[in-house]
């Protein structure tokens, strides 16, 4: 079994940043990724939003910088998905991938969550290029253009909200007749002029040359069949949070997110969460990375005062000439 101080279970930015403090600190530290290092932030064309990056930066690069940074310090990444994740009578934990086994003094868990898709042609094809699931990340893109969204709560309508201060109409495309949203939410959506609704509505396809150009929309009750130029799709209908490791090992909410408290720590110890698989996440990479850097201080605090030697290979002579 290989001896380890953190094992980080998530490769995107909560999970690379807690790579670069925890290795940063000398604890012998690994990456889980299964899949793209970076998460959702690596199918970002452009991100305008993170800070040091005026001009912008390609999502993909910017999760490849984060790597080179975490791997700088000694972290290291294992490219599988963990399968399996216990906490043994010694107070360490038994983090189990397909080929291999792992034993650590404290977990970051960041695998995330996967927003829910429509499952339509299309949709995959223009990720990135008119198809998202952030307003706030995406909206500046669509200064004065005509965009839709998808769903009825509160995400949808909040996040259209915003899409109002930069596109010139927001088409609300719903499935029912009335929304699920709390009363205020629907309130300020009715009050807004940019906002228009479609409703009994579901989207059947995305189209495009490029860029998004139009959806083609199918109405429930009637069965009619209807296009709609649009330049921008933003999808609403809910997130599926990764935490199928942490059932029955910590609390989580009725959404499945764990809950944590403000150090990331959830109720078992030694078991941090960060990003959106951890309860009230901001879902923007910039918070992802803060509670990354929180969750990995922490563990190395609860490490130096429940393991206080550290691991062979991490020992450092202090004052040595």
């Amino acid at each position: 079994m290989n001896e380890i101080d953190i094992a980080i279970i998530g490769g995107g930015g909560a999970g690379l940043t807690a790579g670069i403090y925890a290795a940063r600190a000398r604890r012998k530290t690994v990456i889980f990724e299964s899949k793209v290092t970076g998460g959702q932030i690596a199918t970002t064309d452009l991100v305008e939003n993170f800070p040091g990056f005026p001009n912008g930066i390609n999502g993909f690069e910017l999760a490849q910088l984060m790597l080179q940074q975490a791997e700088k310090f000694g972290a290291e990444t294992v490219y599988e998905a963990v399968v399996r994740l216990e906490r043994l009578d010694d107070g360490t934990f038994e983090v189990a991938t397909e080929s291999d086994t792992y034993r650590a003094k404290a977990v970051i868990a960041t695998a995330g969550a996967d927003y829910n898709k429509l499952g339509i042609p299309g949709e995959d094809d223009y990720i990135g290029r008119g198809v998202s699931w952030c307003a706030t990340c995406d909206a500046a893109f669509f200064p004065d253009k005509e965009v839709a969204i998808v769903g009825g709560g509160d995400a949808a309508m909040d996040e259209g909200l915003f899409l109002t201060r930069y596109a010139s109409k927001v088409y609300v495309i719903h499935r029912r007749g009335e929304l699920r949203a709390s009363q205020i939410l629907q309130e300020r959506a009715f009050a807004n002029p940019k906002m228009s609704f479609v409703w009994d509505t579901v989207v059947e396809r995305v189209n495009g040359n490029g860029q998004v150009e139009s959806l083609e929309l199918r109405n429930v009750k009637t069965g009619e069949k209807s296009t709609l130029p649009v330049e921008a799709i933003f999808i609403f209908i809910g997130q599926t949070p990764n935490s199928h490791l942490l059932k029955g090992l910590v609390e989580l909410d009725a959404g499945g997110h764990a809950i944590v408290d403000l150090n990331m720590a959830t109720n078992v110890p030694g078991l941090f969460v960060a990003g959106d698989l951890r309860t009230s996440a901001a879902r923007q990479l910039i918070s992802a990375a803060g509670d990354g850097a929180t969750a990995a201080i922490a563990a190395e605090h609860y490490i130096e005062s429940n393991f206080p030697t550290p691991t062979a290979a991490t020992t450092e002579v202090v004052g040595s000439r």
